[in-house]
């Protein structure tokens, strides 16, 4: 069988994978590890339980995988789950949106600058390097990019993934200690009440869109392609469908345990040789999103921990589902973060030609 898109590989090998020992094991210390830490009320107990376990699994050599055909299915779920909130006000309030956008760009472009400059000089990057590190996101492009240029994909990588992590774990406490957000309730679902046949529409349609932003090189084209194909259909009252509220659990722990089996070719020296200087560089980042969140906030009026949730320098899946369990505005944080990997697959260039001037 040939892949649909890049993202979502349909074939034997995958289809292999998920019944495989592997794939089990991550399931079999993820559930346990979610449960645990609901039981202490850690927030986002369902993702942050099983992505700590994963990634002391993978770093103790454990055989562990997380399919991506796994992964990719809990991408589109949760696209059509940010979906819901999608309506004609939305678009309207995109014109709204423009100065965020703006602030957007500056800020990739400071935190690039910023962090590469202190990669370069207190840890001893490279300086192509550096500046792939120092990106606020996009890790995908950015290793494929990064291996092109023949630059330290060790470095590159364990640098966003420390990062991530961080962002994972420290966020949600942030949310729940400085403000009255609360993770969803789960409610009873009523699984009759709702049209299946529009569940069947808004999946083929979002794969079609996923298809063709995947051709045309839109980025995260799963969540993208998702979301406008959910618009799109529930503005025009062709389908809409409300999934239950369960499905977040799902999806943070496939998401949690997917951050930490990226640590499966890692080991725990490659990790403490990068861990100071990421988590140094991480601060620097946090610190200049929420800069860039507080002048946002003089040009909308979202709340502040949605601005900051949007500007924070995380995976875009990864934060799109801490608003959607704090109904912390889903739509306007994806939207910031799919336009933020825009910004950032068109700015690393610029800085990369740059270089190559100066070395002339």
């Amino acid at each position: 069988m040939i892949n649909f898109v890049r993202d979502i590989p349909i074939n034997k090998k995958e289809f292999k994978l998920l019944i495989s020992p592997k794939f089990f094991l991550v399931i079999l210390v993820s559930i346990p590890s979610a449960i645990i830490a609901d039981y202490f009320n850690v927030p986002l107990a369902w993702m942050i339980g099983p992505m700590i376990i994963t990634s002391i699994a993978a770093l103790a050599g454990l055989k562990i995988i997380m399919p991506r055909l796994a992964l990719s299915s809990v991408l589109i779920i949760l696209g059509l789950y940010i979906g819901n909130y999608i309506d004609q006000n939305l678009f309207n309030q995109m014109l709204d949106w423009i100065w965020t956008t703006l602030i957007m760009l500056i800020y990739i472009i400071i935190s690039i600058y910023v962090v590469s400059k202190y990669l370069q000089k207190f840890s001893g990057y490279q300086k192509k390097a550096s500046i792939f590190s120092a990106a606020p996101g996009a890790l995908g492009p950015l290793i494929i990019l990064a291996e092109y240029e023949k630059s330290d994909l060790s470095q590159v990588a364990t640098s966003h993934l420390i990062r991530l992590i961080i962002i994972i774990t420290v966020f949600p406490f942030i949310i729940v200690s400085s403000s009255n957000q609360e993770a969803l309730i789960i409610n009873d679902y009523n699984y009759m009440a709702q049209d299946h046949f529009n569940l069947a529409l808004l999946i083929v349609g979002s794969l079609i869109l996923i298809f063709i932003f995947d051709k045309i090189k839109v980025p995260a084209a799963l969540l993208s392609g998702t979301l406008v194909a959910s618009g799109i259909l529930q503005i025009t009252e062709v389908a809409s469908y409300k999934l239950p509220e369960t499905t977040i659990n799902f999806c943070l722990l496939v998401l949690g345990a997917s951050v930490g089996c990226r640590f499966a070719n890692k080991t725990i020296k490659e990790i403490a040789n990068n861990s100071l200087h990421s988590v140094v560089a991480t601060v620097i980042l946090v610190i200049l999103g929420l800069l860039a969140a507080y002048f946002a906030n003089f040009f909308v009026e979202n709340s502040l921990m949605t601005l900051i949730l949007a500007f924070c320098p995380g995976g875009i899946y990864e934060v799109a589902v801490i608003a959607i369990a704090f109904d912390l505005e889903p739509d306007f944080v994806a939207f910031h973060h799919i336009i933020r990997l825009l910004f950032i697959l068109f700015t690393v260039p610029v800085f990369l030609k740059v270089i190559e001037k100066f070395k002339k």
